[in-house]
């Protein structure tokens, strides 16, 4: 493995970086516009989006921020203090506690979402330009995708 890099390399990451954090920025001010802390709005998509099959708990959603488990329990209650989110106990000790939107977290969330995809239509095609050039840089552009999407050199 070459683990050499050129300042072409380090031009390709600091683009993706740069990139990412556009966006971030944008839905930083968004969720603020909205109401909502950008924590907040990306728990409400964690919890919305989650895969087929994956339980609404916290364990799971915490994973899914890339947050300690104790910032996702304060996150999620005050999106329900503030009726975004509403909590279930299940089991037979009710010690399992399930997520779900609420009607106003689908709402704020369906807004949200809806500035965040037109917003990615105007730079996602910069960002998806930026990762190829940092994912190609090394290979001479040469890159294949197998059907799992997962890239091949």
């Amino acid at each position: 493995m070459d683990r050499s890099l050129r300042l072409a390399d380090y031009q390709a990451l600091a683009e993706v970086r740069y990139q990412i954090r556009r966006f971030l920025h944008f839905s930083e001010q968004a969720s603020r516009q909205a109401g909502l802390e950008p924590h907040q709005h990306q728990l409400l998509l964690a919890l919305k989006g989650l895969p087929t099959g994956v339980r609404p708990r916290i364990r799971e959603l915490a994973e899914r921020l890339q947050i300690q488990h104790h910032s996702t329990v304060e996150l999620a209650n005050r999106l329900a203090a503030r009726g975004y989110v509403r909590r279930q106990r299940i089991g037979e000790d009710r010690r399992e506690v399930l997520l779900s939107l609420t009607p106003k977290g689908t709402r704020a969330l369906r807004d949200l979402s809806l500035h965040h995809r037109a917003e990615l239509r105007t730079q996602g095609p910069t960002l998806i330009a930026a990762l190829r050039r940092a994912v190609q840089a090394r290979n001479g552009g040469s890159t294949k995708t197998s059907r799992a999407g997962s890239t091949k050199r």
